[in-house]
């Protein structure tokens, strides 16, 4: 039958369900078999053929039709599931019984009273997983159930999914039901050695069950934001659960085959535009099933991961053992991966893939690219967050830096797309949590080589470097609504600052530009929590200068060139009028300051500069996240290295205000908020951080000023500045110095030895996963999702609740 005849055959059946105003029967297998049978759709021709009206219509209009619709396509692949699919025939009517519930089941999520129905017992249906037309009601399993064992059963279906490991043929097929399933892992990797032959059948008929079965879990975006996180999916659940077979070897096939996956190949220039890539659809999927299936359960995942470092099974003997830690087996079996060469070969596959962008060609688009990175970053996070050996094993070498380098990458390029607010949030998130560890800090230390031309200034140091000079333009010209991310990238900058051992020039006048911006007067009182950056920026210097005098000679430097700024700080006036005052010339003069280095403007050759948004650009609204008092844990470093908790006492970053800033959630037009910005990049700075609260009917006053100002940590700087300033100035004029060399070198050879204060404990705050990031997790995720698949679009157009799809 030709293509366009199957078209208009199956097309017919469409009608006569949506005209039909009497229920048909299920036993009516010649009404039923029009719509798999002897049809040879695409899925793209399902969704087109299969209009969302005519489907809603069917909902309100017959819904015993749509009811058998769906139970009689899931009755059919729990028949191919079965038989193991050993004809051709079967295998077509399989794959179109999947195409068109995938196009269905969004319909049946958006509707409040149908959601249920999946999970409803359907006569006939034994929990042996089987439907069976004289099974016991009593016994019986949910749709839901049913549909999800038998989309696994063929996950591993020989000659359909796997490789078969005998002949072909009516007589010889195997057993679906008595395989084992491990020995058809799809993929060379964690508990398993060999690498089955590339079949593209197999990989495109992965992917079809795998979109079907993202689609049945996105049953999550239907429902409102909620932080409670007892809330679990339930599709998630039950396929995560002992009551899968397949659990083990799927997520080892679903893991193995994204951190395996080269896009590049053999490097031949050019190769991705003459062969198509199935291998890259089938890695998509899976790794959007991973990102999915790892959630958060009501007990915290970490507290899991803990439970499981005790245990030193491998994760291909987990399956004999009793299950220990969360009922979420994925979790689980990930929580447990702890060979070196099984976590260097996660390791390693995250960084090729993530680092694909920056891989630099002399012929221009002759390398693929790779567009799933929001996927991978979320996956790593997953990974650091649920398993702690893993995270160990990241910073224990400097392959932490191949991870870093392309985060860093990606917040750069992203900072000026308000569409890409959710990756800024992601890439620094997952930065927090590594800087609460030692080891990153001092991994940062490594020189940087570039590797791809970025817009930032030009600079040669370390990876600390790259990191601090890239926050400072994230501050300084990144859009609106990143505000929210402020306390959290001086956070990191904090945590690190301890262990850095040579701060460039450039990063020192970075650092104090940003101290110079932040502490203007009308800045500082202009809201409740502003002066909390100050509060970390002068812990950053006090640090260095306690902990990495001598090595820092650039950032003393830098100190001493702008001493003013911190004597204005100590200085500043409390009293109302002058609180008046400051706040007026905010209003009239809109003040701004020079750049305060010439190499401000210089940026590297060949770099593109951070855009906007196309007009026209979707994107998904966002959770607001917590403040970061809320997201972090403070940790005192006692003398031999080891971490003590801090109790959590009202400190000058009181908890009362904290999340103000982060209370602008993605969802609200913080843009029309911005008051005007002057050119200059503090004012810019400033401009931005003030108008987060330009609206609020707060206002300063003496007693609050005084409350945190005399709380600044200003005495180790002041005793330098009194200690090195006259010394400077001697040298100056005895010397008749000009060259600022000379006074490096000086200052290099110095030391504070006995001059400082008795050097303060080391504070670092270290991120703790709470209810409200589980919900911007959930939330982005599902929105990252949902914008990625759009051929075809499965969510499109239906009434997602869990955010909103927006327009730039």
């Amino acid at each position: 039958m030709g293509n366009a005849d199957t078209k208009l055959h199956f097309r017919k059946a469409v009608i006569q369900l949506t005209t039909k105003t009497q229920p048909v029967e299920a036993t009516d297998d010649a009404f039923w078999d029009q719509f798999w049978a002897d049809t040879a759709t695409t899925v793209q021709d399902v969704f087109a053929l299969v209009p969302a009206a005519e489907i809603r219509a069917v909902r309100e209009e017959s819904p015993s039709n749509l009811a058998t619709l769906c139970y009689k396509a899931v009755e059919r692949l729990v028949q191919g599931a079965d038989s193991g699919c050993p004809s051709e025939k079967e295998r077509q009517i399989v794959l179109n019984c999947i195409r068109l519930l995938t196009r269905i089941l969004p319909y049946i999520f958006e509707d409040a009273d149908w959601r249920g129905f999946f999970w409803s017992t359907v006569p006939g249906a034994g929990r042996s997983g089987r439907l069976d037309e004289d099974g016991d009601d009593e016994d019986a399993r949910p749709l839901a159930e049913s549909l999800l064992l038998a989309v696994a059963d063929l996950l591993f279906c020989p000659d359909f999914t796997v490789q078969g490991h005998k002949k072909s043929g009516p007589d010889s097929a195997e057993d679906v039901q008595v395989i084992d399933s491990c020995e058809y892992i799809w993929e060379a990797g964690v508990g398993f050695a060999q690498s089955p032959p590339l079949n593209y059948h197999h990989d495109i008929n992965r992917t079809e069950l795998l979109k079907l079965l993202l689609t049945c879990f996105s049953e999550a975006m239907y429902l409102p934001p909620s932080s409670e996180s007892k809330t679990l999916n339930p599709w998630v659940a039950f396929f995560c659960s002992t009551e899968n077979r397949h659990a083990l070897p799927l997520f080892t096939s679903l893991l193995n085959v994204v951190c395996a996956y080269d896009p590049v190949g053999y490097g031949i220039p050019y190769n991705h535009l003459l062969f198509a890539d199935y291998r890259e659809q089938l890695v998509e999927q899976a790794v959007q099933i991973l990102v999915v299936t790892l959630e958060h359960e009501s007990k915290t995942a970490a507290s899991a991961a803990l439970q499981a470092m005790d245990t030193s099974t491998s994760p291909g003997a987990v399956e004999e053992q009793e299950p220990v830690g969360p009922d979420n087996l994925f979790v689980n079996y990930l929580s447990r991966i702890h060979r070196e060469e099984d976590l260097s070969f996660i390791l390693k596959g995250l960084a090729r893939l993530l680092n694909n962008p920056l891989v630099q060609t002399y012929l221009p688009k002759s390398t693929k690219r790779i567009h799933f990175y929001q996927e991978l970053l979320i996956l790593f996070w997953k990974f650091c967050d649920f398993n702690k050996k893993f995270l160990f094993f990241v910073l224990k070498s400097s392959d932490v830096l191949d991870m870093l380098v392309p985060i860093l990458f990606y917040l750069n390029h992203a900072r000026a797309d308000q569409s890409r607010v959710g990756l800024m949030h992601i890439g620094v998130f997952i930065l927090l949590l590594l800087s609460g560890e030692r080891n990153f800090g001092v991994r940062l230390n490594k020189p940087f080589t570039l590797r791809v031309p970025m817009d930032i200034p030009v600079f040669t140091g370390t990876h600390a470097d790259l990191l601090i000079v890239i926050f400072h333009k994230i501050i300084t010209s990144g859009h609106q609504r990143l505000q929210p991310l402020f306390d959290c990238l001086l956070t990191i900058i904090v945590n690190i600052s301890p262990y850095l051992k040579s701060l460039s020039m450039v990063t020192a006048s970075k650092m104090l530009h940003l101290l110079e911006a932040f502490s203007t007067p009308w800045f500082l009182l202009s809201a409740p929590q502003n002066h909390h950056l100050v509060f970390f920026l002068l812990e950053v210097f006090n640090n260095i200068i306690q902990y990495q005098f001598d090595g820092n000679c650039n950032l003393v430097y830098s100190i001493i060139r702008k001493r003013t700024v911190f004597h204005q700080l100590a200085n500043l006036p409390s009293d109302t009028a002058s609180i008046q005052r400051a706040l007026q010339k905010k209003k009239k003069e809109k003040p701004g300051i020079s750049r305060t280095n010439s190499t401000e403007t210089e940026t590297m050759e060949g770099s593109r500069p951070a855009v906007p948004a196309e007009p026209g650009t979707l994107k998904a609204s966002l959770e607001a996240t917590p403040g970061i008092d809320k997201i972090t844990e403070k940790s005192q470093v006692s003398q031999d290295g080891t971490m003590v908790t801090v109790p959590h006492l009202d400190s000058p970053q009181t908890n009362a205000d904290s999340s103000a800033i982060a209370g602008a959630s993605d969802t609200e037009s913080n843009s029309e908020r911005d008051n005007q910005v002057d050119h200059t990049e503090s004012e810019a700075t400033r401009s931005r951080l003030s108008s987060v609260s330009s609206s609020a009917p707060w206002r300063a006053n003496t007693d609050w000023v005084l409350s945190w100002k005399s709380k600044l940590p200003l005495q180790t700087i002041m005793r330098l500045l009194q200690v090195l300033v006259p010394q400077v100035e001697k040298i100056c004029i005895d010397k008749g110095l000009t060259d600022e060399s000379e006074i490096l070198k000086f200052l290099h050879h110095g030391t504070l030895v006995g001059l400082l204060p008795v050097p303060h404990p080391i504070l670092i705050r270290k991120y703790q996963a709470n209810a409200g990031t589980a919900m911007w997790f959930r939330t982005y995720m599902w929105g990252v999702i949902y914008l990625r698949n759009v051929d075809p679009p499965i969510w499109y157009d239906t009434d997602i609740r869990l955010f909103e799809i927006q327009r730039i």
